[in-house]
C-alpha cells in the first residue's frame, strides 16, 4: 500500500533527518553552554583555592595546605597562584628585610580530583539535558512532519481515485480496438499507445495495492517475449538481441512480469540513439543489458523517486527492488563502459 511504502519510508526518512537536525543544533548549543560553564567553574575553583591559600598564610588553620620557607628569587611573584608538576602554590613575603619567602602549596593530585568531580557533575547535567533535548527533538520532528503526513494521505487517496477511474475507459478502449481493423497504421498506433497506458496503469496499480503473491509454474521465455514484443514495436530503432532458454520458473507470474516490464522500460527510455538491448540467460541467471549515457549514482537507481533526468516518475526501479525482495530474487546492477546490466537470480533456485 502507498501508506506503507510512502508514509513509512518517506516519513521515516524525513523524520530521521528532522530529528537529527533538531538534535544536533540543540546538542551544539548545549555543548557551547556547558563548555563555557565548565571553564568558568574551573576558574572559580582556582580563584577560591587561591583565596583559601592566601588566608592560610595568615592563620595556618587549614589541614589541606602545607608550607615551606624558600629563597626569594628575582622572578618571584607574590600572591599569585602558580603551577608546578607536583603542587599548586603561592608565595608570600615574610618581612621586607628577609630574603626568604613563605611558600603555601596544595597537592596537584588533590586539585585534579576536584576538577574530575567538577567534570563529572557537569557531564551529568549535560547528559540529563541531552536526554531532554532528545525527547524535544523527536516531538519537534513529529510536529514538523505532520503536514507531510496529511499531504501524503491526500496524495494516496487522489492517486487511488485516478487509478480506479482510469480502469474503465482503458478497458473500453482496448476492447473496441480489438474490433477495429488492426492492419490500419493509425489504429495500430492508437492500440500501441493504449497498451502503453494500460501497462502504466497496471504498474501504478501494483505500486498502490498490497499485493498478494501466488506462486505458479511458468516459462521465463513466455514472460520475456511478451514484454519484448510490446517494447520492440515502440523502440524499433534499437537493436534487440534476445537469447532466452526455456527455463521453468516457480514464482508469481504477474509480479515477475512487472519486474521485466520495468527493467525493459528503463532500458529503453535511457538508451542511446541506435543503441542496443541484450537479454540472455546463463545458468538460470537472467541478464538485461543496454547501452546508455552512463549512470551518475548507480547505488541510488533503485531508490524511490530517484531519477537522473526529467523523464519518468522514479518509481519503476523501486518497484523492481520491492518485488525482488518479495519474490526472493537476487538482483545485481553493473555499469561498465556505459553498458548497464541488471542480473536476476532466484535465491531458492
Amino acid at each position: 500500500m502507498l501508506e506503507e511504502w510512502v508514509i513509512k519510508l518517506s516519513e521515516k526518512e524525513s523524520l530521521l533527518k528532522s530529528f537529527l537536525l533538531f538534535f544536533i543544533v540543540i546538542e551544539l548549543f548545549l555543548s557551547f553552554i556547558f563548555y563555557n560553564f565548565y571553564k568558568l567553574e574551573e576558574e572559580h575553583l582556582s580563584e577560591q583555592l587561591f583565596l583559601e591559600m592566601k588566608n592560610y598564610s595568615f592563620f595556618f588553620d587549614d589541614d589541606r595546605f602545607d608550607i615551606d620557607i624558600v629563597l626569594k628569587e628575582k622572578e618571584s611573584k607574590f600572591y599569585e597562584l602558580q603551577y608546578e608538576r607536583e603542587n599548586l602554590y603561592i608565595l608570600t613575603p615574610l618581612t621586607e628585610e628577609q630574603e626568604d619567602v613563605l611558600k603555601v602549596f596544595y597537592p596537584r593530585e588533590a586539585y585534579q580530583n576536584l576538577l574530575d568531580t567538577l567534570k563529572k557533575a557537569t557531564l551529568l547535567q549535560f547528559a540529563f539535558l541531552s536526554a531532554i533535548s532528545l525527547l524535544m527533538s523527536l516531538l519537534f520532528s513529529f510536529y514538523a512532519l505532520s503536514p507531510l503526513r496529511k499531504s501524503l494521505q491526500l496524495l494516496e487517496e487522489f492517486i487511488k481515485d485516478i487509478i480506479h477511474d482510469l480502469n474503465t475507459p482503458i478497458t473500453a478502449i482496448l476492447i473496441n480496438l480489438k474490433m477495429m481493423d488492426s492492419k490500419n497504421e493509425e489504429v495500430e498506433s492508437i492500440a500501441q499507445s493504449a497498451k502503453a497506458i494500460s501497462m502504466l496503469h497496471k504498474n501504478l496499480d501494483s505500486y498502490l495495492k498490497e499485493m498478494q503473491f501466488q506462486k505458479e509454474k511458468f516459462y521465463l521465455k513466455e514472460v520475456v517475449d511478451e514484454q519484448v514484443s510490446f517494447f520492440a514495436s515502440m523502440y524499433d530503432y534499437l537493436n534487440w538481441d534476445v537469447q532466452i532458454e526455456n527455463i521453468l520458473i516457480h514464482s508469481d507470474r504477474n509480479a515477475y512480469s512487472r519486474i521485466i516490464y520495468n527493467l525493459l522500460s528503463n532500458a529503453c527510455k535511457y538508451n542511446t540513439s541506435n543503441g542496443f538491448i541484450k537479454i540472455k540467460t546463463e545458468d538460470k541467471k537472467l541478464s538485461i543489458s543496454n547501452s546508455s549515457y552512463g549512470i551518475k549514482n548507480p547505488d541510488k537507481v533503485f531508490d524511490r523517486f530517484y531519477k537522473e533526468s526529467d523523464r519518468g516518475l522514479g518509481i519503476g526501479l523501486h518497484i523492481v527492488e520491492k518485488l525482488c525482495e518479495e519474490l526472493g530474487i537476487e538482483k545485481k546492477l553493473e555499469v561498465k563502459e556505459k553498458v548497464v546490466t541488471v542480473s536476476l537470480v532466484e535465491k531458492n533456485s
